[in-house]
């Protein structure tokens, strides 16, 4: 993706099953733990950048032992932030008594992060802004331990004033409105009446040192979730420790967000990725299972681990895009998925340039739509194999080496024409200027395009079309190609999201700008009006009554019809070569990533009635002009 998407946050959770000493002897550092959690942040960074936290959770400490501790940061790369400070306080130790550092027993009672449990988080800030009390883990304190709640996600909710107003229906006085806060104390609140519940069963008894135990032991992690989740609308992974040693990992009905487990007698761990756990861990990726849909992982103190429904699962709706563009292109089955997109959408770009491989360099914009190119390629080359035998079979009996030598040298132009300036930073506040360094984030290789040439040049996904228009396009007719064929291996993006990717405004869209500017090519702004009329309508209707609206702005015109449009809303002025958009199908889309058809981006199929309540209010917000996301 060529422009900057920000999207959904990553989540690494951790549970030493056996005692700090163990891991001492066989490892040989009483750190087991905390370098395996900044392995599995660190190659999540493609998943947040906007802040980092971690919290740890140290079991069975005497009262008067700190056994919560949390760091978080907003500096610039504040993975590495976060561990520094960490980090300091064992250098001062080394640099006093190194030995005691090969305590583990001193080390759990006397340094933080020392513990058995672990939750970090990386945070893409969808909205608000980007302060320390935004980012995650989020505490909730308690002098009990069993009232203690760590909470971190991935998540967005799309009904955050119905829950809060739940929230003040039970006499609570929340401090912000936003989905966190509300989660949190939602939580919170069934935690404690399962506090209290224990407590009341137990108080005639035991004294309550001894209740406190009982507690402990048969606290009801799955009776809190239902009752918290009961109401929840969105796409969610919700991670969140409890104080005295239960974990767990809660996934939305529809398996919106991804999470993923591992379990072996040391360890449990859950990721955003699978990678992530099979590099960090050196585990089979067979050996790594998703968290089902709807259910919890729970780890209990005691170490045992195991799966409750919490809501019942509904349709699996994983998001595509997951697929396309924001995991790590080194899980297995994403970089199969993510070559098959580039290899089905070849047919399209083998029309536009009319069957001329020969005239045509081919090419990509970095960094993640490097795999789908080289599915690109690969649907040329099979396309050439089957070009090259009929040419060979033309020649007949009287066919020479030379001949067929000459042949077999047909091979698909491939280069690296676009290269992304990473350093470049547009820190000029005139305007003038500062288009002009856009202009130039992206550089071209020279000398490798004729005037006689196509270029095709793939991206992952094209969505407001803006970086493609000031600065790519442009760029790369300075090589002077005939024609230029930019190929989206995802469908046109025509529909908000809130599940936990920033793209919540219809008018972010060039899809839904292409087909409004049909529609005012057809003097048919009659048609924009009554859509306006309907969304408007159904304000106040219970999001399980709503219909989505929005779709009948496309359903006078074929996808090719707005392509077109595109093409020529995204050429831009004095352009000297022809410019071709092409949109990956639907279908292919579906045939690509088989088990991953959460594609409301692209077809307003939204998996939750939350979905559609968003997408006629962000139609509204754009004809009322409201610059304001939709939930």
């Amino acid at each position: 993706m060529s422009e900057n998407i920000k999207h959904e946050c990553g989540v690494a959770m951790l549970r030493l099953l056996k005692p700090i000493d163990y891991y001492k002897k066989k490892y040989g550092s009483c750190f087991y733990g905390l370098n395996k959690m900044y392995l599995l942040m660190e190659k999540q960074h493609n998943r947040g950048q906007d802040g980092v936290g971690i919290a740890n959770i140290k079991l069975d400490v005497s009262a008067g032992k700190r056994y919560i501790s949390r760091k978080r940061s907003v500096q610039n790369n504040p993975i590495q932030d976060v561990f520094n400070q960490i980090n300091n306080r064992f250098v001062e130790v080394e640099k006093k008594d190194p030995e005691k550092l090969q305590d583990a027993y001193w080390v759990k009672n006397n340094l933080p992060f020392t513990g058995e449990l672990y939750l970090g988080h990386l945070r893409y800030g969808t909205f608000g802004g980007n302060t320390i009390e935004q980012c995650h883990p989020f505490l909730r304190q308690n002098n009990w331990k069993t009232r203690n709640l760590v909470l971190a996600g991935n998540f967005n909710m799309t009904n955050v004033d119905e829950l809060f107003n739940q929230l003040v229906e039970l006499g609570q006085h929340p401090k912000q409105k936003s989905d966190t806060v509300t989660i949190l104390e939602k939580i919170g609140h069934f935690l404690d009446e399962e506090n209290d519940r224990i407590y009341y069963n137990n108080k005639d008894k035991y004294n309550k040192r001894e209740i406190t135990k009982i507690i402990e032991a048969q606290i009801d992690l799955k009776s809190v979730l239902k009752h918290s989740a009961k109401y929840w609308d969105g796409g969610y992974v919700m991670c969140g420790l409890l104080g005295h040693g239960d974990a767990f990992a809660l996934r939305d009905p529809n398996g919106i967000r991804p999470a993923y487990f591992y379990k072996d007698d040391e360890i449990v761990v859950v990721a955003s990725e699978r990678p992530v756990i099979q590099t960090a861990f050196n585990v089979d990726s067979n050996k790594i299972k998703e968290i089902s849909r709807g259910n919890a992982l729970i780890i209990k103190k005691d170490g045992s681990v195991f799966q409750e429904e919490i809501k019942k699962p509904g349709e699996r709706m994983s998001c595509s895009f997951e697929r396309i563009y924001f995991s790590r292109g080194n899980d297995q089955d994403i970089y199969s998925e993510r070559l098959n997109l580039g290899k089905k959408i070849f047919p399209k770009v083998l029309e536009s340039i009319n069957n001329d491989v020969k005239n045509t360099v081919f090419s990509y914009i970095p960094n993640t739509a490097e795999v789908s190119f080289f599915g690109l390629i690969k649907g040329c080359q099979e396309y050439l194999n089957k070009v090259k035998i009929n040419k060979i079979l033309d020649l007949g009996k009287n066919a020479t080496s030379k001949d067929i030598s000459k042949i077999m040298q047909i091979s698909p132009r491939a280069e690296k024409i676009a290269i992304k300036d990473a350093k470049l930073r547009t820190f000029i506040s005139s305007d003038d200027s500062r288009d002009d360094l856009v202009t130039h984030v992206y550089d071209v290789t020279y000398g490798t395009v004729k005037s006689t040439d196509n270029l095709v040049i793939i991206d992952d996904s094209i969505v407001r079309g803006t970086t493609l228009k000031h600065s790519i396009i442009r760029i790369l007719d300075r090589l002077n190609p005939k024609k230029i064929i930019v190929v989206s291996s995802a469908p046109q993006i025509r529909y908000p999201d809130c599940y936990g990717i920033d793209m919540a405004k219809l008018g972010d869209f060039v899809a839904f700008n292409a087909a409004i500017e049909l529609l005012k090519d057809q003097k048919n702004e009659q048609k924009i009006l009554d859509i306006y009329k309907k969304c408007k309508s159904q304000q106040g209707l219970p999001k399980e009554e709503m219909k989505n609206y929005v779709k009948e702005i496309y359903d006078s015109f074929s996808t090719n019809k707005i392509s077109k449009k595109i093409s020529q809303l995204l050429t831009p002025k004095n352009t000297k070569a022809k410019i071709e958009i092409i949109y990956q199908s639907i279908e292919d889309l579906h045939e690509s990533c088989p088990d991953h058809t959460g594609d409301w981006y692209f077809t307003g199929n939204y998996p939750t009635p939350g979905g559609i309540k968003v997408v006629n209010q962000a139609f509204v917000n754009y004809i009322e002009g409201s610059n304001t996301r939709a939930y």
